[in-house]
């Protein structure tokens, strides 16, 4: 007697669409994984540039120096100072808050106009507010903390002596930190006392 062989070809077909099926479900994960590898390196990078904005953002603002007012101290050749040939203003600061503690040797001013340019350092500063005697000794200027210091004006050849109705530019710069600038307008009067910022 012959055998005959059944076959069974619903059962081939059901096992091909079973492979079939793992393949794609295999793709399925790789596609998966190279997807959320894209994502993750993207937010990784995204962090990064995060990052480094905001420690630019954090050296710009960090040792900024905000003028509170400038007032004029000594006018040139006008009584009680007839003697006096450059004009002074008193200007009192603060550091931004969150600065770092700033070398005033380290921190310039500048006054601009349109003769020329006055220019110094802040090493001549005054302290407004309460300081420690640590603070004191270490010779710094500390954020929170309020100081004043006098510029001369018109020292520089040509400098920016005071003029009536006039505007020149104080700038401020701590170490590698960003500027701060000011405009001061003199008006009608720069007798002393008298307020430009």
């Amino acid at each position: 007697m012959k055998r005959k062989e059944i076959t069974n070809e619903e059962s081939n077909t059901l096992a091909a669409m079973g492979i079939g099926a793992m393949i794609v479900f295999i793709a399925l994960i790789l596609v998966a994984a190279v997807a959320s590898a894209v994502i993750i390196q993207t937010a990784e990078k995204l962090q990064q540039n995060a990052q480094t904005t905001g420690d630019q953002t954090q050296q710009q603002m960090a040792s900024k120096i905000t003028p509170l007012s400038v007032v004029v101290q000594i006018e040139a050749g006008v009584a009680p100072n007839a003697a006096a040939t450059e004009d002074v203003l008193r200007v009192t600061f603060e550091l931004a808050p969150g600065s770092e503690n700033v070398d005033p040797a380290n921190a310039v001013w500048n006054v601009v106009c349109e003769l020329g340019v006055d220019a110094g350092d802040l090493t001549g500063f005054g302290r407004v507010s309460t300081h420690t005697p640590e603070q004191i000794a270490a010779n710094l200027l500390y954020p929170g903390e309020i100081y004043e210091v006098s510029i001369t004006l018109g020292a520089a050849t040509p400098g920016c002596d005071m003029e009536l109705n006039t505007a020149h530019y104080l700038m401020f710069q701590a170490g590698n930190a960003g500027f701060t600038y000011e405009v001061m307008n003199y008006g009608g009067s720069n007798s002393v006392g008298t307020v430009i910022i």
